[in-house]
């Protein structure tokens, strides 16, 4: 074989359905001369290792290897986990056995990370069925590049999602192993928290070079939302409510008041009044809350976000308003990242 400058990772586990379409994918990919297929199967069940086994002829009929490893065990490790597994032994490019690559998607992102060595790089992706998670889709594709670090604490959750990552196999062994804590941890995220502590980019190539598959097996909905919401408290009060000795809550409601419950006893103490457009909230005039008979309730005012003062720590939804957040937010000539982050 020619020498390998680079591996698609593809952890397996029950694919059949999508594989032939998978692998064809990559076998036109138009930078494969250099180019390994590192597969594991995580324990399938149905006839994924056999469509496996007959693709690999294919690829070294062209010349390019196709590394193929796995178990029998009854429990699977979970995709993510196993990346771990394969980026230790290769060169460390991310792909999911239920995507469709692009054919210029490895030398566009390749090209995308040679030019920046400690990013994670993805790319727009285009939404299969048609229609499925329409909001998210259009999240994705229409950050900006400083909204790829501003946004990361939104529930969405990493600001360029998984299936589109390319890394070099340097930066990923710098940030570390994934997390392997198993079924229901959210391996990606906190690998893409990782990353951001240690000091790395985020980038996106512009083009859709993904056709991003929605199902219902999908791994993402294995990962219970409070454990979610729980890793990007942590990261939020770590990355920016440290740095904050005040700080406004942009929502009264149930979001808002969430969040304050979340928040650490000092973190707490820095929330100076929520603000909201709803005339029934600001009616009341302060917001309560009782932790313990032991400390006296706090009363905190709520405000109309006219008479609130930043910074701002934004707890309505994005492209849920039919843009009355994002026009309120631009009537007080604020910058994203400096007067207010996101965070539902």
């Amino acid at each position: 074989f020619c020498s390998v400058l680079f591996s698609v990772i593809m952890p397996v586990f029950n694919a059949s359905d999508w594989l032939d379409e998978c692998l064809q994918a990559i076998l036109e990919q138009d930078f494969l001369d250099r180019m390994e297929l590192s597969v594991y199967d995580d324990g399938s069940t149905d006839n994924s290792r056999e469509l496996l086994e007959r693709w690999r002829q294919r690829f070294e009929d062209r010349g390019r290897p196709m590394l193929i490893s796995g178990h029998s065990s009854s429990s699977p490790r979970g995709g993510v986990c196993v990346c771990s597994f394969l980026s230790s032994h290769s060169l460390g490019y991310h792909d999911t056995h239920d995507d469709i690559m692009r054919p210029q998607r490895v030398r566009l992102q390749y090209e995308a990370a040679a030019a920046n060595p400690n990013a994670i790089v993805g790319c727009k992706v285009c939404r299969v069925p048609e229609g499925s998670t329409e909001r998210y889709t259009r999240w994705i594709n229409s950050l900006s590049p400083e909204q790829l670090l501003t946004q990361v604490y939104t529930s969405h959750g990493p600001t360029v999602i998984m299936p589109t990552w390319f890394c070099s196999r340097d930066w990923f062994e710098k940030v570390g192993l994934f997390n392997e804590g198993g079924k229901g941890v959210p391996e990606d995220l906190l690998f893409f928290y990782q990353s951001l502590r240690r000091g790395g980019h985020v980038i996106r190539v512009d083009e859709c070079l993904l056709v991003y598959r929605y199902h219902e097996h999908a791994a993402t909905h294995s990962v219970l939302e409070e454990t979610i919401w729980s890793h990007r408290v942590h990261f939020l009060q770590e990355r920016v409510l440290s740095q904050w000795e005040s700080f406004t809550v942009w929502n009264a409601g149930k979001q808002g008041r969430r969040l304050y419950r979340s928040l650490s006893a000092t973190n707490q103490k820095k929330v100076k009044a929520f603000c909201d457009v709803d005339e029934n909230k600001i009616h009341k005039g302060f917001y309560t809350y009782e932790e313990s008979k032991e400390r006296p309730k706090p009363r905190i005012p709520v405000l109309h976000f006219t008479n609130a003062s930043p910074p701002f720590i934004v707890c309505v939804k994005l492209d849920m308003t039919q843009g009355v957040l994002e026009g309120n937010l631009r009537s007080l000539q604020l910058k994203e990242g400096v007067h207010y982050y996101h965070f539902s």
